[in-house]
């Protein structure tokens, strides 16, 4: 019994072993650690300083050239993630280029209003992120009153 137990203890160990090593060898990879944020060039012209205060503590991370790396953003593989998700966000809509234009921006209220926007897996790590219902209320209706055309409002 006793050296079941052990193969058992030595087979987990290499495996540890194995994981540590390609993680380790992972980090070379140098994409999803150069985080330096680009300069704001223009933001839009916002319907509120109350929609920009929501805005920025709700999506100005991943929306903008405003993000706060967290330290796990310097850890490969998940620093991939994190660099891909913000890449992503940022061609979507990013506050902080307002001379491009964004072919979905006219549909960030919509995103909050139907819980797709901060995503579950953002807000899980950012609580700071979460609105409550009025928040996203006040978001969303200030967001479309900037980015929509008058008549979709």
């Amino acid at each position: 019994m006793k050296a079941a137990v052990w193969r058992l203890f030595k087979g987990c160990l290499l495996a540890v072993a194995w994981i540590v090593g390609i993680c380790a060898v992972l980090q070379i990879v140098p994409y999803g650690r150069a985080h330096s944020n680009p300069a704001t060039i223009k933001e839009p012209q916002w319907h509120s300083a109350r929609t920009r205060e929501l805005a920025e503590r709700a999506c100005f991370n991943c929306h903008s050239n405003r993000t706060t790396w967290p330290w796990y953003a310097n850890v490969a593989p998940v620093s991939w993630f994190v660099q891909a998700d913000v890449e992503a966000a940022r061609s979507i809509i990013n506050f902080s280029e307002w001379n491009r234009t964004y072919d979905l921006a006219l549909y960030s209220g919509q995103s909050i209003r139907t819980g797709n926007m901060p995503p579950i897996k953002y807000s899980l790590a950012h609580p700071e992120a979460n609105l409550t219902e009025q928040e996203a209320r006040e978001l969303a209706t200030g967001l479309d009153a900037m980015l929509r055309p008058p008549g979709q409002r």
